[in-house]
């Protein structure tokens, strides 16, 4: 497999508060790209024994969208503790509480977290998947199924690749 390197200068002059969180960002683009293309590489029942559980998959999202460390959205401090939910973390400064999901393009999802990650495996293998083919294998209403979709598209469009972290 071939590595492209890529270097990437920051100028931060007057803006050393916003240092950390550009340089996560960046880092964070970086993984997410890296992941993708290994959850290309599982096959079908590779990725559902990985993902079978509610459990697993927030793990995973918890994983990735603090694989840098924790900073609250609100005042940027970095020390947290666990939340009250499973794989949530509460900023000990602002008590702010934050979710796996919370920001991500599972954000306010209103299906199960284990069939929303399968729907991201089933774009990512054949992004020409129409929803009315999700939501007859998923058993879920297509509108449901389109959402998520197009959503999941909006992030091959502007990235070029699926980030499971991207919320505007």
């Amino acid at each position: 497999m071939n590595r492209i390197s890529i270097t990437i200068y920051f100028n931060f002059a007057g803006q050393e508060d916003v240092a950390p969180l550009l340089i996560a960002s960046a880092t964070r683009f970086y993984k997410e790209i890296t992941l993708m293309l290994e959850i290309k590489k599982l096959n079908i029942s590779q990725f559902e024994s990985l993902f079978s559980t509610e459990e697993s998959c927030l793990k995973f999202i918890s994983e990735q969208k603090w694989s840098e460390g924790f900073i609250c959205r609100k005042c940027g401090h970095t020390n947290f503790c666990k939340g009250k939910t499973e794989f949530s973390r509460r900023c000990t400064r602002c008590k702010s509480e934050e979710s796996a999901t919370a920001n991500t393009i599972f954000h306010r999802c209103h299906i199960p977290i284990t069939e929303a990650l399968r729907m991201v495996y089933m774009v990512c293998h054949d992004p020409g998947i129409s929803s009315y083919e999700l939501s007859r294998q998923l058993e879920k209403r297509q509108m449901t199924c389109w959402k998520l979709k197009s959503k999941l598209m909006e992030c091959i469009e502007k990235k070029g690749e699926i980030d499971l972290l991207y919320k505007e």
